[in-house]
């Protein structure tokens, strides 16, 4: 019931988000007398994000999430397991499915303050998504769109993501030790945990131009023929909200390419921007104003902290908790403190690319 309360919250944030989009686009639409037009980079975006999805939440269902996580539990250290487990998990399998698997085992354990430990899970999944391609869909768009490499995109990141996690471990070492829960029952693990591995390692193929784009249409009629249970859960508000900011930035274009030409700080806009829209959509806007993507990385993957709006990691580790406390203060004091260190990381991430700037030079 749990992850059903985050989907739902997260939905409801898409579906706002959504309804947004669409109707500014109308507007823009009439005034301008013309309608938005997609370019086949935007079309290939979507299609990759959708097959990614179907993928990741095959292998929910087959069971091997759980699987790990269940691993994660045991033993000693178990919350900086956790943590760092949260931060890959985010890096491979977005950050989103990171925190439906390891945030609820967390409620479940026994320990003097969950509330921390749900929000350091909650940064993790930020500042690990944000190293990878696939971590999150505004990576991949700025990738795709950019026609990027691996490498560079990873490095010109590194020093956020890999930075955040160093703080964020150095903050979970310094917490009491968890004990594990009530005894969980074993998970059994479907063989078609294979076919979805495969399918995911084809999908990072052609997201890293190691194959041919072809190749991911391929892709779906495998996912067609066997894995309609997969594609009947992929978030398809999520995708229909990126058409609609596609449609939106056309029209905006039209309007707002000459008053953006001389834009001095595109870190700080997408920064300032995500904490209001989100940094999905931020991406989405943005990167048709500007060629200077090392700053429009950076801004929407440090504008993912601070308000509870500004990454859908937020508002599904928020939600979780919620849904477990009872309490109305206990409910209050966490959203304060919640908001609170996670603009304090939104600090750090700022200071982050400042020092960035000064050692690599400007983005």
């Amino acid at each position: 019931m749990r992850n059903v309360g985050a989907r739902i919250h997260q939905k409801l944030a898409e579906e706002w988000l959504l309804t947004l989009a669409l109707a500014t686009t109308l507007v823009l639409s009439l005034m301008l007398g013309r309608w938005p037009r997609f370019s086949a980079d935007e079309l290939e975006v979507v299609l990759l994000l959708g097959l990614l999805f179907a993928s990741v939440r095959g292998l929910e269902q087959s069971g091997l999430m759980d699987r790990i996580a269940r691993r994660l539990e045991r033993g000693r250290h178990v919350a900086p397991k956790l943590v760092f487990a949260t931060f890959v998990l985010a890096a491979l399998v977005t950050n989103d499915v990171a925190l439906v698997v390891v945030v609820p085992l967390t409620l479940g354990l026994k320990t003097e303050d969950r509330a921390a430990l749900v929000m350091l899970e909650a940064f993790a999944a930020n500042a690990g998504s944000a190293l990878t391609p696939i971590g999150n869909p505004q990576n991949l768009y700025l990738y795709w769109h950019y026609g990027l490499d691996p490498l560079p995109f990873v490095t010109t990141i590194a020093p956020f993501s890999l930075g955040l996690l160093a703080v964020l471990l150095l903050a979970v070492l310094g917490r009491p030790g968890e004990a594990a829960g009530e005894a969980r029952p074993r998970v059994t693990v479907q063989r078609s945990a294979l076919l979805y591995l495969g399918l995911l390692g084809v999908l990072v193929g052609v997201v890293l131009r190691l194959l041919p784009f072809a190749t991911a249409w391929v892709v779906a009629v495998v996912l067609v023929v066997a894995g309609r249970d997969a594609l009947a859960r992929v978030d398809y508000a999520l995708l229909a909200t990126f058409m609609a900011f596609f449609a939106l930035v056309d029209q905006l274009g039209r309007l707002l390419v000459p008053q953006l030409k001389h834009v001095g700080h595109v870190f700080t806009a997408a920064a300032l921007t995500s904490q209001l829209l989100g940094n999905v959509p931020t991406a989405a806007l943005l990167a048709e104003f500007t060629s200077r993507w090392p700053a429009l990385l950076w801004g929407v993957s440090v504008g993912g902290f601070g308000s509870l709006v500004a990454s859908f990691a937020n508002l599904i580790a928020w939600r979780f908790y919620l849904n477990h406390e009872p309490d109305p203060a206990a409910r209050q004091r966490f959203t304060l403190r919640f908001l609170a260190y996670g603009y304090l990381l939104f600090a750090l991430g700022a200071l982050l690319y400042l020092l960035w700037l000064r050692t690599i030079g400007p983005a």
